[in-house]
């Protein structure tokens, strides 16, 4: 499958309702072609996996390539160098979490550009840090030590008005809840410390954050929590 033929698909795979839909996150409709995004996941999977032929399909420019370019690249393919290359030309919330959930959290030194963006004032570095800290409690086996570490970081580095970042940095806070009942005690009371905050910032983070994080329980069979809304949560 070549570059024209990936476009050609995509421009008879699209439609208005979607272009509409991603140019409300921030995209240029001149970068848009409108395809949703489970079918992009399905041609992802049928493209060709080499480095050189997706670099080229995220020049295009086009956000729905930049998508494709993401889910097909190997993590182990993309160098540090490489990395600053694509957070260059991430301009959307979805593409940034996807770029950290796909690429980011695979990388050995994952933790190095947590520390390196979270005090950030590019809007997708800083929201890239909170993204990842959201993405270890899922990826990896954390310590209450390195649950603790991530909440300090959390406290000391969300007091930023930008709504992009205060939803990621409130996804981080209930994502590290979700780990274990001791999480969720610690991340409780992270939010409440940033409740008490002069930052208007800190305060809504913690409030959304504890519109989930006080209704999460343990549920047998899962290792981590879940709401008490939700059906295993109310059989429990």
């Amino acid at each position: 499958m070549t570059i024209d033929e990936i476009l050609t698909f995509l421009q008879k795979s699209s439609s208005e309702k979607f272009k509409t839909n991603i140019t409300k996150l921030g995209i240029p409709s001149e970068n848009t072609i409108g395809v949703a995004t489970p079918d992009l996941r399905k041609l992802a999977k049928k493209l060709p996996k080499e480095k050189e032929f997706l670099m080229k399909l995220w020049q295009t420019n086009f956000h729905e390539c930049k998508i494709l370019t993401i889910l097909a690249i190997k993590p182990t393919d993309c160098t540090v160098q490489d990395i600053d290359y694509f957070m260059k030309g991430i301009f959307s919330w979805d593409l940034c979490d996807l770029f950290c959930k796909n690429i980011l959290i695979k990388q050995d030194d994952f933790d190095c550009f947590i520390l390196n963006w979270i005090d950030s004032d590019k809007i997708f570095y800083k929201r890239a840090a909170f993204s990842l800290i959201a993405s270890t409690s899922t990826h990896a086996s954390l310590s209450i030590e390195e649950i603790k570490r991530y909440l300090k970081l959390i406290e000391g580095n969300s007091d930023d008005e930008r709504i992009l970042v205060k939803k990621a940095a409130s996804w981080a806070l209930r994502e590290l809840g979700k780990t274990s009942e001791e999480a969720k005690s610690l991340a409780i009371e992270t939010s409440n410390a940033m409740k008490l905050q002069e930052s208007k910032a800190k305060q809504w983070i913690s409030n959304d954050a504890l519109k989930e994080l006080i209704l999460l329980v343990q549920a047998p069979g899962r290792s981590r929590l879940i709401s008490s809304n939700s059906k295993m949560g109310r059989n429990r």
